[in-house]
């Protein structure tokens, strides 16, 4: 199920805002090298112009050189080793399923769409707009099949990406684990500093693991933080709930993109104020609450859909500088679509 989504600005993509947050007309954003800077580094190929604006030909070798640097279109396989650069697979979860999902990795790759899920709207989107790669968040197939046929929701899916030439690629929990992945951009947001992972990667670096906890920049009442990270997130139906007295003053935070409720455990060990998630459920966050006396850590619940779309636009101007800096060119979009499943919320009063 697609919506129409509004979403905030983020640093380098523009589109649809959160309520309260200045409007501006929705477009997409390319994160590559763009068409023009392709063509001056073609035209420079054949000639030169002199401070007296005289142009100066080429030698074969200059020629040569000059259409050396000039950016390429690169193939699947070369963007699985940017991929495997900024989102090590290492970094998955035993339990997780990332990586190539459909795709030819000698296939040519110039356009690139991000999105939190491999729905078929998405699917359909990225055709439309002429993606050969999809990278989501969600894995496609994250328990095993015995089918793909097209009579399944997933099997519609396969084949509409293998007719329509477009590969999927998964980055799910190396994605959340990795430095500038999924919980980075959340404390980025919120602006923490001295930000830790809740739990660390097995076999990663010590900035890397799940969920990260941190200060804000100084005592911020727990319902002023809140309506922040409301703010910041893309409108959706459920909006964001809080456990705890508005009017509390909280200082340390642990976040975690996506479900957290199994990561109360570390989070307590940290002596976090308030652990913002998503998808919290109801006896973990209760059990939670009882826990101490003073009712800490509060909770903040958002959006799954919501606290992961954040990545999206850091993760293409990502994946955009590491294919550019290797001397490639291609365009780089977030999908426009809403893939939270909820479409509308009854509250009191409302």
């Amino acid at each position: 199920m697609s919506k129409e989504p509004t979403f905030p600005m983020s640093d380098g993509v523009t589109g649809p805002v959160a309520p309260g947050a200045d409007t501006s007309p929705a477009q997409t954003e390319d994160f590559g090298v763009t068409d023009e800077e392709a063509s001056d580094a073609s035209d420079d190929a054949t000639e030169l112009e002199t401070e007296a604006g005289d142009a100066v030909e080429l030698s074969p070798e200059d020629e040569a050189d000059f259409a050396a640097e000039a950016p390429e279109t690169p193939v699947l396989s070369e963007v699985l080793v940017a991929v495997e650069e900024l989102w090590p697979e290492s970094l998955a979860e035993d339990w997780d399923r990332v990586g190539l999902v459909v795709g030819r990795p000698d296939a040519a790759v110039n356009r690139i769409m991000f999105a939190v899920d491999p729905t078929i709207e998405v699917v359909e989107e990225a055709l439309e707009w002429g993606a050969q790669l999809l990278i989501t968040h969600h894995p496609l197939l994250l328990k095993g099949v015995n089918s793909v046929a097209a009579t399944s929701a997933k099997g519609r899916v396969v084949h509409r990406l293998i007719e329509g030439g477009c590969a999927l690629l998964t980055v799910h929990t190396n994605g959340d684990s990795a430095v500038g992945g999924v919980s980075d951009v959340l404390a980025d947001v919120l602006g923490l500093s001295d930000a830790q992972p809740l739990t660390p990667a097995p076999h990663g670096l010590i900035e890397e693991g799940i969920g990260r906890v941190g200060l804000l920049p100084g005592v911020e009442k727990l319902g002023d933080l809140a309506a922040r990270i409301f703010m910041s997130l893309p409108a959706v139906a459920g909006g964001v709930r809080v456990a705890g007295d508005r009017d509390a003053l909280v200082r340390k935070v642990a976040v975690c993109g996506g479900a957290g409720d199994s990561l109360f455990a570390a989070v307590r060990a940290t002596d976090a104020d308030v652990f913002i998630t998503a998808d919290l459920r109801h006896h973990p966050a209760s059990e939670a609450r009882e826990a101490r006396l003073d009712g800490r850590p509060y909770l903040i619940d958002m959006s799954h859909f919501a606290s992961e779309w954040l990545w999206l636009p850091a993760a293409a101007k990502a994946l955009g500088n590491v294919l550019s800096d290797q001397g490639f060119d291609a365009e780089l979009v977030v999908s426009s679509l809403n893939t939270d499943p909820w479409d509308f919320i009854l509250t009191p009063g409302n």
